[in-house]
């Protein structure tokens, strides 16, 4: 069983997860940043790859991943940094990245860097789901690792269904139609469709992703979702406040 699905087997409620991007603000800070966040009561981490052209980022996080590639940073250094902390860390890490660095690296080393590092679970936004199903399903099987797909609200019922079938680990739910980044308040649209989501009552755990930002948002997907992931919040705390300060941000959300 994975961390992360005996995370969900004890605990189904106001789950936290935050994102940050590797090798930023600099490249040697991946091991303070989760190992902070750990301590502070988060509940699972989302670490994402720097890539030059990502599909679904907004400036925030384009932004950071800008600055890490600059650092230097790049996938065997990531997968160093987080081999190096593996036994030390118990809380879930989930990697986000984008298929063509899975490509370019190659499929079966990246899978085995996975492996080696404790990774049990991926989200790569432009995997099509046909492509997953006839290659990369079985692909990640031998190794041991989930993948996690996205709907959003215009995300056919059909399609959240099969998602639902094929997913063992969560589904991320999309908060709004855009790229990441605080959009203010959760509005009556999103509720209607967090609503619509749950009703179908799906077997997976749902995590909603972009635009959470704060305690109150948090709360508030809180109220028809799991959890919630936040990203570009805490890629500007970092970047205004830095790592030290890591305990503060977590503390407002969940408090």
């Amino acid at each position: 069983m994975s961390k992360l699905t005996s995370l969900f087997k004890v605990k189904q409620h106001n789950l936290c997860s935050v994102f940050f991007t590797a090798g930023f603000p600099k490249l040697n800070d991946t091991e303070q940043i989760i190992k902070k966040l750990e301590s502070n009561g988060v509940d699972f981490i989302e670490v994402g790859l720097p890539y030059s052209d990502p599909l679904a980022d907004g400036p925030t996080i384009q932004h950071s991943s800008s600055v890490a590639l600059k650092n230097g940073m790049n996938l065997d250094l990531i997968f160093n940094q987080l081999e190096a902390i593996k036994e030390t860390v118990n809380t879930p890490l989930v990697l986000m990245g984008y298929l063509n660095q899975v490509i370019k690296y190659g499929e079966a080393k990246f899978c085995q860097k996975c492996k080696d590092c404790g990774i049990e679970t991926v989200i790569i936004p432009d995997l099509p789901m046909l492509e997953y199903e006839s290659h990369y399903q079985a692909l990640f099987a031998n190794y041991g690792i989930s993948n996690v797909f996205l709907i959003t609200p215009q995300t056919s019922e059909e399609r959240i269904r099969k998602i639902d079938k094929i997913t063992n680990a969560f589904i991320y739910v999309v908060a709004s139609s855009s790229i990441t980044g605080a959009k203010g308040e959760i509005s009556e649209k999103q509720i209607a469709y967090f609503k619509r989501i749950k009703k179908m009552n799906l077997k997976s755990t749902l995590i909603v992703g972009f635009g959470i930002s704060n305690k109150a948002t948090f709360n508030k997907v809180c109220e028809y979702m799991n959890g919630a992931i936040i990203g570009s919040a805490f890629i500007r705390f970092l970047q205004e406040k830095g790592v030290a300060e890591i305990p503060s941000f977590v503390t407002k959300i969940l408090a």
